[in-house]
């Protein structure tokens, strides 16, 4: 299997450089040899296959090739907002969300929240996650790393411009089942959710207020960090990569 890697740097057809100490610890710990190739990616849409010039202890040098339009995105981009589940749930659904397509990650601030986070500590779990998110890009071939947010409340995500199908997840007995594809045709879904123990009645009936139409997910009553995966997994399912 090609060993694909992320570098947070700019990417230009010939370029030589040496890999970021991160980039380059994984190329040391997979024995990729001079002469071999590899791809890196930026994260903004393109592979970059590259040649290995130099195997150091300290460091891998590199020539890249030129950009290859990678093509494992979705058509319609997909922003989950949940309500932050807690203790390793949150670092699992960031993977998970990111291997099968998630555009935008928004984590959230609820009534109910058990995980709650802000300043600096916010900051570190932001960045947390994003690196986490870079590491499943690297694993499952896509080379736009989706955006995690920063933290925010429900009540101040509510009032964010927002565009497309917005879902609102609940357990609500008369919330309507998914869409059909049909309705998913355009150019962007936003899925709101809560955390454990789910929204509140008041926070439901401000996202309704704000155009998210309620939406059940079966019978089944599913986990904070099960609900939106199974959503993404829907979406995804329904419609072929394409490239970014």
């Amino acid at each position: 299997m090609t060993v694909r890697l992320y570098v947070p740097a700019p990417l230009a057809r010939g370029a030589e450089l040496d890999l970021p100490a991160g980039a380059a610890r994984h190329a040391q710990v997979r024995r990729v040899q001079p002469g071999e190739r590899l791809v890196l990616f930026d994260g903004q849409g393109s592979d970059w296959p590259a040649e290995v010039l130099e195997m150091g202890r300290q460091n891998v040098r590199v020539r890249l090739e030129g950009p290859v339009a990678a093509a494992a995105e979705l058509p319609v981009a997909v922003t989950l907002a949940l309500g932050m589940p807690a203790n390793e749930r949150m670092d699992t659904l960031v993977e998970k969300a990111t291997e099968l397509g998630v555009a935008c990650i928004q984590p959230l601030l609820t009534e109910r929240s058990v995980l709650r986070l802000a300043g600096e500590r916010a900051e570190r779990k932001q960045a947390h996650w994003l690196a986490i998110a870079q590491a499943a890009c690297e694993q499952c071939g896509r080379a736009r790393v989706p955006l995690i947010e920063p933290v925010r409340t429900l009540a101040a995500f509510l009032l964010l411009p927002a565009q497309g199908l917005r879902l609102l997840l609940s357990l609500d007995p008369s919330a309507r089942a998914l869409p059909e594809r049909a309705a998913v045709a355009g150019p962007a879904v936003l899925t709101l959710s809560g955390p454990e123990g789910g929204l509140t009645p008041d926070e439901e009936a401000q996202a309704r207020s704000a155009g998210y139409a309620a939406t059940g997910l079966g019978g089944r009553v599913l986990r904070a960090d099960t609900a939106p995966l199974a959503v993404l997994a829907w979406l995804a399912l329904q419609s072929p990569t394409s490239p970014p």
